[in-house]
């Protein structure tokens, strides 16, 4: 619980004695590469802290599956449209490599809402956070290249370390063949 307790103490001054609380309400678990989290259809009820590995967001159908989205270590997710809306998600949530979370239910994180004023504002900071990179994402379609995007990503080496081929020109908008031709346009 050290690595998600800085985690919180980095976004909000919190009490050590209600960290403590707010900590015991959080379980781990550790998921196979592979393995989902979350599967299209299922109703998201939990929030998510990755302690190490990482995830991707994806959709459609059979072997055709579209990455959304990428999260690692020292990040806190969930679907935020399915747990908010109460419906089933469109995403499957699957571990891009063996994966160590923790994670709260929706209701202990609402009862902790009511209970500590100070995790209204660690909520909101973690849900601005994640609608920023959102909309950075979003931008980034509308304005840069593919290639620009593909330089953007090479900045995070573990992007570029963990995310197959395949998953990071889905991630981009474009073929895998299509990555080939701009990677070895820039070497």
């Amino acid at each position: 619980m050290h690595q998600l307790a800085n985690f919180i103490k980095s976004k909000v001054a919190i009490e050590e004695t209600d960290l403590q609380i707010i900590l015991s309400k959080f379980k781990e678990q550790t998921l196979k590469k592979g393995k989902f989290v979350l599967k299209k259809g299922q109703v998201a009820n939990q929030y998510f802290f990755i302690i190490s590995g990482g995830f991707r967001f994806s959709y459609g159908e059979f072997d055709i599956r579209d990455t959304s989205w990428i999260v690692f270590q020292d990040q806190f997710f969930t679907e935020i449209s399915s747990l908010i809306l109460q419906k089933p998600t469109r995403f499957d949530i699957e571990a891009i490599e063996d994966t160590v979370l923790q994670y709260i239910s929706r209701t202990d994180m609402e009862l902790l809402y009511r209970q500590f004023p100070i995790w209204q504002e660690f909520g909101r900071k973690v849900l601005e956070s994640l609608a920023i990179q959102m909309i950075g994402q979003i931008v980034s379609f509308q304005v840069l290249t593919a290639e620009e995007r593909y330089l953007e990503y090479m900045k995070s080496p573990e992007v570029m370390q963990k995310v197959p081929i395949k998953n990071l020109a889905s991630l981009l908008g474009i073929t895998p063949n299509a990555l080939s031709r701009i990677r070895k346009n820039i070497r």
